[in-house]
């Protein structure tokens, strides 16, 4: 794992915010592609992107990627006031992070970050979308009702501390939201000491207070897990076809797609898509 730079940025929304941003550079190659910017889900932060060499890989393909920590999470300012963060203060944080780029980005949504960056479609068009094991436009009443079954002690203590760190709060919890039985226990135990607390108001956004219009004009190409617990292979297909185009689903993979095994497969999709120009993967038609 090669060292990268660490820079911080401001954002204008509910005053200043220093954003942590992990950047590698493509190496000088000229594929004429835009930058790629990684834009991490709940609970996760830029680490994410990080720990198993996903950026780096990226950029040997001659690209130059970015992973952005939003507002209150990783190294980003603003955990004390994360309880009262919404996603429309996710999305100017994202925004606020294209501003510093050469370019405008490919942007790579995961999780949570998926729903930001269709946010952020609604405002602008960009060069290209990659939705990661995404949530859906439609919002996360399914998920809910999942978790209800799943941990319904863990959703409780959510609604009862408006809170939702109990959702990660054991290794246990972790691995049966993030992970698949192929991750070592050593290492679901790092992960879990990494994840941190969600915006409260954020999973009310996502749930109903603020759904995405999914917006044209963008290239978007969704990729999902095989065995995602959070975001089913059905969810996966219903957000690609939101969108008109077709879905990526990668085998024996669960939610945490750039921290899973077979990583590395998912990076070079995402690559090789950007350097071949961001072509939608049209919808089949019925």
């Amino acid at each position: 794992m090669h060292g990268g730079d660490q820079t911080a940025r401001g954002s204008p929304a509910s005053g200043p915010a220093r954003l942590e941003v992990i950047s590698r550079s493509g190496g000088g190659v000229d594929h004429g592609s835009p930058p790629l910017l990684f834009v991490h889900g709940g609970w996760h932060g830029a680490w994410c992107w990080e720990y198993r060499g996903f950026l780096d890989r990226v950029a040997q393909k001659g690209l130059d990627v970015h992973a952005l920590s939003l507002r209150g999470h990783g190294a980003s300012a603003g955990h004390d006031r994360l309880r009262m963060t919404r996603v429309r203060d996710y999305v100017d944080d994202l925004e606020e992070a294209t501003t510093g780029l050469r370019a405008p980005p490919v942007i790579i949504g995961h999780s949570m970050g998926g729903f930001v960056t269709q946010k952020l479609m609604e405002r602008r068009r960009l060069p290209g979308v990659v939705l990661l094991a995404s949530a859906p436009p439609f919002g996360v009443a399914r998920l809910l009702c999942k978790l209800l079954h799943i941990d319904p002690l863990g959703l409780l203590r959510v609604h009862l501390t408006l809170r939702l760190r109990p959702m990660v709060a054991t290794p246990d919890r972790v691995r049966r939201l993030f992970f698949s039985a192929s991750m070592s226990d050593a290492e679901v135990d790092l992960f879990a000491s990494k994840m941190g607390d969600e915006a409260f108001l954020a999973y009310l956004d996502l749930l109903f207070l603020d759904l995405c219009k999914p917006a044209k004009g963008t290239p978007v190409r969704v990729m999902g897990a095989e065995k995602d617990e959070i975001f089913s292979v059905a969810t996966t297909k219903r957000i690609a076809a939101a969108y008109g185009v077709e879905s990526t689903i990668f085998p024996d993979m669960a939610h945490d797609m750039m921290l899973e095994r077979g990583w590395e497969s998912v990076a070079d999709a995402i690559a090789d898509w950007v350097i071949g120009g961001c072509r939608p993967q049209a919808a089949t038609p019925i």
